[in-house]
């Protein structure tokens, strides 16, 4: 199964350079079907990183890593960032924050999760974080 993976600072743009680089990659792929989901979904949890990881806001720490692997049918993508502690659904959201997660599940029909596992594991380095990924296809969310 191909693998794409990407880099990217964490900064108010990040989340635009991880939509356009899922669409790019998608589209490549010939998986259109599932490109406004996945853009959404990798937006929200890119949002999430630069905000909420570990040195993020204050531009301090390394920005989110995005790995997308792509089957005939789906896709499986994971973004990391270097803060261990994962996330998890909040009862309810106010106005500001706490949509995200929501968003996600409802997109993905609860096909997410999270491990404590930075971008580097392996690939030959020790870097110590998370990852959250998402997965979308057949079983998914039709539109």
């Amino acid at each position: 199964m191909p693998e794409y993976s990407l880099r990217i600072p964490s900064h108010a743009t990040s989340p635009r350079i991880a939509r356009e680089f899922v669409t790019s990659v998608l589209q490549a792929q010939h998986l259109g079907a599932i490109v406004d989901d996945a853009a959404l979904c990798i937006s929200e949890l890119v949002t999430n990183s630069c905000v909420h990881a570990a040195g993020s806001a204050t531009g301090a720490g390394a920005g989110p890593g995005l790995l997308l692997v792509t089957n005939p049918v789906g896709l499986r993508a994971t973004v990391f960032d270097t803060d261990v502690t994962l996330p998890v659904m909040k009862e309810g959201y106010d106005g500001e924050s706490g949509r995200g997660l929501w968003i996600l599940d409802s997109v993905t029909a609860g096909r997410w999760g999270a491990e404590r596992r930075g971008w580097r594991a392996g690939r030959g380095g020790g870097e110590g974080g998370k990852g959250v990924w998402f997965e979308l296809g057949p079983q998914g969310p039709s539109r």
